[in-house]
């Protein structure tokens, strides 16, 4: 899926003409990258986490002349960590409401010494 057609399902599901659909993914964006340049991570609960990270610069192989090292420099990259949620819809869990039991039907067993 690509952002267009991304922002017809938002326009669909939401309810919004598409201008303003691609109007909110570009402003989302703007806003997402403007965060994680200044060194934070944008949260979307349940979804996932997007955040910056500096990768270490490391010394590698030239893949022309393996013989020869070069030195691969210190680099900032995009991450994403699924949230719970989606790591439950793409592996078939479903959320239900978790039901709690009422305190009283449970009963404590003595201790015995």
């Amino acid at each position: 899926m690509n952002k267009t057609e991304l922002a017809q399902k938002v326009s669909d599901k939401v309810g919004i003409t598409k201008a303003q659909a691609e109007a909110s993914l570009e402003a989302f964006t703007e806003i997402a990258t403007g965060e994680m340049k200044a060194g934070g991570e944008v949260v979307l609960t349940g979804f996932g986490t997007f955040s910056a990270r500096a990768r270490k610069g490391r010394e590698g192989i030239n893949p022309r002349n393996p013989s020869q090292k070069i030195a691969i420099p210190t680099v900032v990259v995009a991450k994403f960590k699924a949230g719970k949620n989606l790591k439950d819809a793409l592996k078939g869990k479903t959320h239900a409401p978790k039901a709690e039991a009422p305190v009283a039907a449970v009963e404590a067993e003595p201790v015995v010494e």
